[in-house]
């Protein structure tokens, strides 16, 4: 498939607004957290309002969650998408290829984080973390420690915008691993016991 980047006439004022702040954090070449957290802070206040992302940006699939790419620097240093939730959608348990920050435009998105045992005869998972992601929160991540899945429990569209430090046009995904190992089912993120 060939590499694509939206032109100028697909995006929004606001959202090339974002792409220039965003290039201007990732030229500074910070730590990988330190640009995470800076790029969330230019994401957060433009999550949920209206006129950032066009009709079509916005657009589900029934198959599955559906990925918009919105932006891909020509370098490869960084992409944007839209990631788009019907209700009941999910991704598998996953980890990045690069540092990214997510934050919800639209309706929640809940996210279980995971931390990987190694030590163990057999590896695991253990959930160690629920999350639910309102309108405005961001969060930020840098491997490792990044593993963890999300999914639209509610009943309406969700529509969270993501950015990776890696070209998602080249890659088609942000996903370095999919993780099919044991999930420990004696403890909850809160930890408290399973019944």
């Amino acid at each position: 498939m060939a590499r694509t980047n939206p032109s100028i006439s697909s995006t929004t004022v606001d959202l090339r607004i974002l792409v220039t702040e965003i290039r201007e954090v990732v030229a500074r070449r910070y730590s990988a957290e330190n640009t995470a957290q800076l790029v969330g802070e230019r994401l957060a206040p433009r999550l949920g309002l209206p006129g950032l992302l066009t009709e079509a940006q916005c657009q589900g699939s029934p198959d599955r969650y559906h990925q918009h790419l919105l932006h891909a620097e020509p370098d490869g240093s960084f992409s944007l998408v839209a990631l788009v939730w019907l209700p009941g959608q999910f991704t598998s348990v996953h980890d990045h290829v690069s540092w990214c920050v997510a934050g919800v435009h639209q309706g929640q998105e809940h996210e279980r984080r995971y931390h990987l045992l190694t030590a163990s005869p057999i590896p695991r998972l253990v959930a160690v973390q629920d999350v639910v992601n309102q309108v405005g929160d961001v969060s930020a991540f840098a491997p490792p420690g990044d593993i963890h899945r999300v999914r639209n429990a509610g009943s309406g569209l969700a529509v969270s915008l993501h950015v990776y430090g890696a070209d998602i046009s080249r890659r088609k995904s942000s996903v370095r691993r999919i993780y099919e190992l044991p999930t420990d089912l004696r403890s909850r993120p809160d930890g408290s016991s399973h019944s």
